[in-house]
């Protein structure tokens, strides 16, 4: 009797691929309140990879972490109405507690600009309190509807960034700088993901934005995941919150101010967007696990020199793992790490020992052979960076391939299908987009045909990216 696979195919069922593969990389389980999930150790190794990445890259565009509140006054979000309209179906409002009922509702944080906004009134006086570059990473609640695990939860994990300017090109500058040093650099050089960088039509903009940009990358099957964001907020919210400053004329002048943020959304992207019909494939500059050493059988020789092996290549500086748990088949133990996606794993038996070889397994092309283990260092090393570049290259040939040139709207839902589409905005407009939508299918950004970020939103030049998405 033929050996059931562990995961659904991809080809037979995507969604319940992705399903099988949280599930049974351990990555996470759905949480208690519907819409929550609990994150498992080895997919929060992977997000706090993921957070550690880009909280440097933060930092070093000079933005400085610090903490707000997770409740909300209601009456802050009405200050700024088009951004409360936004977001009302999906806030979750406490209007009882300690054992009475509140004298005003406080919103639980769906997102932070109100909280602030406040403060940054208070902070800023003078323009050489300008530019206030704020982080925090947090826990945010949306009420969401159709929940899917890492994609869309009621509750989940991410960076939102706030800042302040002296004006709106000081603004728009920074936005755009967090955009492609912060989150396009770390999706392409450590998720391997080549995310297509654009700019939201009115539509997708987000609530109380003055331009809205995104990080989309296409998925395994061809749909679209929005990645990150980076909005222009304008003078928004510094009206609705009145932050001011004084300008060196000592005149009194209103911030110009932005928002930005990535979430766990980028566990689900980096699952559909690398992953296969074994499980996860983990790119090596962001697995929490690089290399794992397994000892194929219970020999105490064999398990000593794994042991030194593996400190070895910690001392080294790559992240190892070591499984000496020779009590469960190495069957087994190899595909529960190809499943969780260790991108190279090495093993070690009694007659390699006596060789002086180790078996080295290449999670991401599939390759084994025998190394010698004089110089393994070398030789890992230079698998994690052909693994590196190879998911790259993959993800790239693949939205190329699945992306096609159009010019009419009845083409690019076609297109939508199977993949993506770039056709002029000048040909779908607004009322194309439109009737996209009601066949589910959306511009996901707009572009200029040399990969540049339109400067209005009519840009009579500019493409747009169309795609059923997540």
């Amino acid at each position: 009797m033929a050996k059931a696979p562990v995961l659904t195919p991809q080809a037979e069922d995507f969604p319940r691929w992705y399903q099988d593969v949280v599930a049974k990389a351990e990555l996470a389980d759905n949480g208690p309140v519907r819409g929550t999930m609990v994150i498992r150790p080895y997919g929060y190794a992977i997000w706090e990879q993921m957070q550690a990445e880009v909280d440097r890259r933060i930092k070093a565009a000079g933005a400085k972490n610090a903490y707000f509140p997770l409740f909300i006054p209601e009456s802050y979000l009405t200050r700024e109405a088009e951004h409360v309209e936004g977001f009302s179906p999906e806030l979750a409002v406490v209007t009882h507690a300690g054992g009475k009922d509140l004298d005003e509702p406080v919103v639980v944080r769906p997102t932070s600009e109100t909280v602030i906004g406040e403060f940054m009134a208070k902070w800023v006086q003078s323009y050489r309190d300008l530019p206030l570059l704020l982080n925090q990473w947090a826990n945010v609640v949306r009420w969401e509807l159709r929940p899917r695990v890492f994609l869309r939860t009621s509750e989940f994990l991410w960076q939102e960034g706030h800042t302040a300017h002296v004006s709106e090109d000081d603004g728009r500058a920074y936005a755009e700088r967090i955009l492609h040093d912060v989150y396009e650099g770390f999706m392409r050089d450590v998720l391997a993901l080549p995310v297509v960088v654009g700019r939201k039509t009115k539509k997708e903009r987000f609530a109380g934005a003055t331009n809205t940009m995104t990080c989309e990358a296409m998925m395994g099957d061809g749909k679209a995941l929005q990645m990150g964001t980076s909005h222009e907020l304008g003078q928004n919210f510094a009206k609705a919150f009145d932050i001011a400053y004084l300008d060196a004329e000592g005149t009194q002048q209103l911030a110009w101010t932005t928002s930005w943020g990535v979430s766990t959304r980028m566990v689900g992207g980096l699952i559909m967007g690398h992953g296969d019909d074994a499980g996860l494939r983990v790119p090596p500059a962001l697995a929490p696990v690089q290399v794992v050493v397994l000892a194929v059988r219970d020999d105490d020789a064999v398990v000593e020199r794994c042991r030194a092996l593996a400190a070895e290549l910690t001392d080294a500086g790559l992240r190892v793992e070591l499984d000496v748990r020779v009590e469960t088949s190495m069957g087994r133990r190899a595909t529960d790490w190809e499943l969780k996606g260790v991108p190279v794993r090495l093993e070690l038996g009694p007659r390699d020992l006596a060789e002086g070889v180790v078996t080295v397994a290449r999670r991401i092309s599939g390759t084994k052979d025998a190394t010698p283990l004089d110089g393994i260092v070398a030789g890992v090393r230079a698998a994690l960076d052909e693994g590196q570049a190879t998911l790259l290259a993959e993800a790239i040939e693949r939205r190329d391939a699945h992306t096609a040139e159009v010019s009419t709207i009845a083409e690019a839902a076609e297109a939508a299908a199977t993949g993506w589409a770039r056709i002029a905005w000048s040909a779908l407009g607004t009322d194309g987009e439109g009737e996209l939508a009601q066949q589910g299918v959306t511009v996901r950004c707009l572009v200029m045909p040399d990969g540049s970020l339109p400067r209005t939103d009519d840009d009579p030049d500019a493409v747009a990216i169309v795609a059923r998405a997540y």
